[in-house]
C-alpha cells in the first residue's frame, strides 16, 4: 500500500500562482511516476502532469508553460508549481502514484482561482 498526502491549492485570482505538494509513504518502490489529475465538477478526472522516477515529464497541453512538476525522490515527494492560473484551472488536484499497473490516489485539494 502507499499512501499520499497532498498539501498546498487554494483561492487565487487569475494570473496568481499557487503551489502543490505530496508525499508519498509505504511500499515505494524507487521505479515509479508520480503526478497530478484534476477533475472540475461535471467533467472526467484528467492528467495535469506527471513525472518518472528517471526524471522524464508529461505534461497536458492546457498546462504546458504555466506548470511545472517537480520530485525529490528522496523525500517521495512531488511537487506542482501553477503559475498564471485561470479560471478554468479550478477543479480538484489528485496526486498519483503508478507503479507496475499498481495505483494510487491522494485525497484530493480544492483549487478554486477566480476571476
Amino acid at each position: 500500500q502507499v499512501q499520499l498526502v497532498e498539501s498546498g491549492g487554494g483561492l487565487v485570482q487569475a494570473g496568481g500562482s499557487l503551489g502543490l505538494s505530496c508525499a508519498a509513504s509505504g511500499s515505494i518502490f524507487s521505479i515509479n511516476v508520480m503526478g497530478w489529475y484534476r477533475q472540475a465538477p461535471g467533467k472526467q478526472r484528467e492528467l495535469v502532469a506527471a513525472m518518472y522516477s528517471s526524471g522524464s515529464t508529461n505534461y497536458a497541453d492546457s498546462v504546458k508553460g504555466r506548470f511545472t512538476i517537480s520530485r525529490d525522490n528522496a523525500k517521495n515527494t512531488v511537487y506542482l508549481q501553477m503559475n498564471s492560473l485561470k479560471p478554468e484551472d479550478t477543479a480538484v488536484y489528485y496526486c498519483n502514484y503508478q507503479h507496475r499497473g499498481y495505483v494510487f490516489w491522494g485525497q484530493g485539494t480544492q483549487v478554486t482561482v477566480s476571476s
